[in-house]
């Protein structure tokens, strides 16, 4: 049984304001952001008076929905005609302290972000209450397994910790086999990596012989970069292999730090991060406002980032929003039930049925059995079909892996309504795994 960790504030004040108060603290920051964004970002200056709006305009929290919507590519676009950096920028390059970019994906240039000592001063305090908040003291040893390069990735987290205290280790350019033995060697208690890359240390360990839960003195393990880590099935399966407990962060490069995290309470959601960030959910179609308990696209307004202002931005995550109430570690900040559910254009329509792969990761990794799995879409006479692949841990014998293919099968079609789901066994170390974000679903149509 795991010991819980304990409750903590990182900053009382903001964590634990009244509901009405934070409202008007957040409407008053924002009309700083875009103040500073019509004065000094041409982009934005464009932008708004292309909308029609000025940042008087917005009086009254309920304004913000007057303001347009910020996407990646108007991002990208400006980079492209202002090199490298865009005229959404709104400090001169002069004041930048570090670099950092998105993966890149097709061929098509990463979005560049570029932040002065005070914006990288906010990120890595967002980091910092987040990681207290699950229960990351000055007494512990934090172990960074991940490529230190320009995907902001993990730097974020490396200087939060820091700000708490904690001594870092930085896993660096190392085979997964030296990780491990390096996080024993400095007795970290801390792990911070992707989902995907915990359960690969895993899988890693128990081909060395090593048991994590006895032989390390991990208790936390802290993971951001994708889902998986917010699936109840891929969370009880890494906290049973490593015996420590996992929480859930949420960021992107955009928008520098993280805003969404797991408290120490795991209460099934991630609390959003309110004093740094102006978190809505809209209808994706509409882009209206919907209520709590009902799914849809997040959009986030960042506070404390001057030189890329993001304002409106359209995430593409999938959420839903749950009041503060629901979670009882007292503070006043809403939640995301299960943190960040998934991607709206991750969404595949089948058949007529919506999949996404976040639901199909939620039932395979109820099976222990499975060492890893991928999904793969492809046509059949023009008709979609999917197919699921499955490899099942070497010592799994064949009656065994049968009952494996048919009980995921029958428990994926009743959980997308009777859908058929296409299951394929394959061999020991046919699929690939990931040390950053996984890419599980192949689409061949």
């Amino acid at each position: 049984m795991l010991s819980k960790k304990p409750v903590g504030y990182w900053n009382p004040k903001t964590e634990l304001m009244p509901r009405e108060q934070l409202r008007q603290w957040q409407l008053k920051k924002l009309q700083t952001v875009l103040s500073w964004a019509y004065d000094r970002s041409p982009f934005w200056q464009r932008k708004l008076k292309s909308a029609g709006v000025h940042p008087s305009d917005i009086r009254q929290f309920e304004d913000i929905q007057y303001l347009p919507f910020l996407t990646k590519n108007e991002i990208l676009e400006d980079q492209q005609e202002h090199p490298l950096y865009g005229d959404i920028q709104s400090a001169p390059l002069s004041i930048a302290m570090i670099y950092h970019q998105t993966s890149g994906t097709s061929g098509k240039a990463p979005v560049r972000t570029l932040d002065s000592p005070r914006d990288w001063n906010w990120c890595s305090s967002s980091w910092a209450s987040g990681l207290y908040a699950f229960g990351v003291r000055s007494t512990d040893v934090a172990y960074l397994a991940f490529g230190y390069g320009s995907f902001i990735g993990f730097w974020g987290a490396h200087y939060g910790l820091q700000k708490i205290g904690v001594c870092t280790v930085a896993g660096g350019a190392q085979s997964s086999e030296s990780r491990i033995r390096q996080m024993i060697d400095v007795q970290a208690t801390a792990v911070v990596a992707t989902p995907s890359y915990v359960i690969r240390l895993a899988q890693v360990a128990e081909e060395m012989g090593v048991n994590l839960a006895r032989d390390t003195k991990v208790e936390m393990i802290l993971a951001a970069g994708e889902p998986g880590a917010n699936i109840p099935g891929t969370k009880a399966m890494i906290e049973k292999a490593w015996g420590a407990h996992l929480g859930d962060f949420a960021g992107m490069t955009e928008s520098g730090g993280i805003a969404v995290f797991e408290c120490n309470e795991k209460p099934g959601a991630g609390h959003i991060q309110e004093d740094h960030f102006l978190e809505e959910v809209i209808d994706p179609a509409t882009g209206k406002w919907v209520d709590y308990g009902q799914k849809g696209e997040r959009v986030t307004t960042s506070f404390g980032r001057i030189m890329l202002p993001l304002i409106r931005y359209r995430t593409g995550d999938l959420v839903e929003r749950m009041p503060a109430s629901r979670c009882t570690c007292g503070r006043t900040w809403d939640l995301y039930r299960e943190g960040i559910l998934g991607r709206t254009d991750d969404m595949k329509l089948i058949r007529g049925t919506n999949v996404f792969p976040s639901a199909i990761e939620g039932v395979v990794r109820r099976f222990e059995a499975i060492r890893e799995f991928q999904i793969v879409l492809w046509k059949k006479n023009y008709i979609d079909e999917v197919t699921v692949k499955l490899e099942p841990l070497p010592e799994t014998p064949p009656d065994v892996q049968n009952k494996l293919s048919a009980d995921i099968g029958r428990e994926l079609s009743e959980a997308h309504e009777g859908l058929r789901f296409n299951i394929e066994i394959v061999g020991p170390g046919t699929l690939p795994t990931f040390e950053l974000k996984s890419k599980r679903l192949v689409d061949l149509r």
